[in-house]
């Protein structure tokens, strides 16, 4: 039977094994610190629309990883700068019956482009997801999530193309847990259009009239669909999907505010920030093949020193970055 090790216990993670808990389907969360501790002693605090409770999680920490069986199916859910150590530490695991853990399937479901090509140098089978769902996590031990009716839209496939039986059974689990998901066979795609988006989470960490924020989201999406195209990505539009998601948004009063996704979550949190790998996934890829990417480059550059001189998040106006 298939059993989810769910590798990090963030906003995605928690939720995803806390909708894994609700629905009878078998898992183990993992993680690490203050927040997988708070889980596995007093439970999730997990806020949905209509609903708050605290839910006993499948818990363990990473110091004590559990045993791993031939049907499992690994989830990463860590951010993607952590996704070097993750696989470089689940990889070479033993699976009970002989074998690693590097030839089970893993599943990425990071923002940006890099994630899945780090997985490959260890992993031989891997799934990208691209994930839509509104969830915040800055209070140790509570994860909220505002996604309505479903917990959120998940596009998954084989990586780096390609659909099998094991995509489709990921799917189905996690349609039975509560997502819209579906299987593309063009996965990259679909990453790709949702890098094009994650690239304006930047904004939210600089003050400034909504009109300045919004023309800066705006110049910073358009630029990284120019390096994209350039690079020979063919990020997907929204008319292509087969899972009908017109009827799923944010739930009013859910508590997931505008203006909050992972990347403000991250600082007001304190850790490290994804922000190189997505607007430096743009800058990179624009040096490459000789595409200039300076909106993004400026901003990775700003939240680095938002980052490493402490700032707060909206302490500095955005005109100093993009006049």
């Amino acid at each position: 039977m298939t059993r989810y090790i769910i590798i990090g216990a963030g906003a995605v993670g928690a939720s995803l094994a806390a909708q894994l808990e609700i629905n009878n389907i078998s898992y183990i969360l993992v993680g690490r610190g203050a927040q997988i501790s708070h889980i596995a002693l007093h439970g999730l605090s997990y806020r949905r629309p209509k609903e708050t409770g605290v839910i006993r999680l499948n818990a363990v920490d990473t110091a004590t990883p559990p045993d791993l069986k031939p049907d499992d199916i690994l989830l990463l859910t860590v951010k993607a700068q952590d996704v070097e150590a993750a696989t470089s530490f689940w990889a070479w695991r033993d699976v009970d019956g002989g074998g690693l853990a590097s030839d089970l399937p893993l599943v990425t479901f990071q923002n940006g482009l890099a994630a899945e090509n780090i997985a490959l140098r260890r992993f031989n089978h891997i799934y990208a997801a691209s994930i839509l769902v509104p969830a915040r996590y800055t209070v140790t031990g509570e994860v909220v999530v505002g996604g309505a009716p479903n917990i959120g839209v998940v596009t998954l496939g084989r990586y780096p193309n390609g659909l099998d039986e094991t995509a489709s059974t990921i799917v189905s689990d996690l349609t039975k847990a509560g997502y819209l998901a579906e299987a593309r066979a063009d996965i990259r795609r679909w990453k790709a259009a949702k890098l094009e988006h994650n690239v304006t989470n930047a904004v939210e960490l600089f003050a400034g009239a909504p009109e300045a924020r919004a023309r800066a989201a705006t110049e910073l999406a358009n630029e990284a669909r120019i390096v994209l195209r350039a690079a020979g990505y063919d990020p997907a539009v929204a008319s292509e999907r087969v899972v009908d998601i017109s009827g799923w948004h944010v739930a009013e009063g859910s508590g997931i505010e505008r203006g909050q996704q992972s990347t403000w979550q991250s600082f007001v949190r304190g850790t490290s920030s994804e922000v190189d790998y997505l607007n430096g996934e743009i800058v990179s890829l624009g040096r490459l093949h000789g595409v200039a990417a300076p909106i993004n480059a400026a901003f990775q550059k700003a939240v680095a020193r938002l980052a490493r001189d402490g700032a707060l998040s909206g302490s500095v106006d955005i005109s100093t970055v993009f006049g």
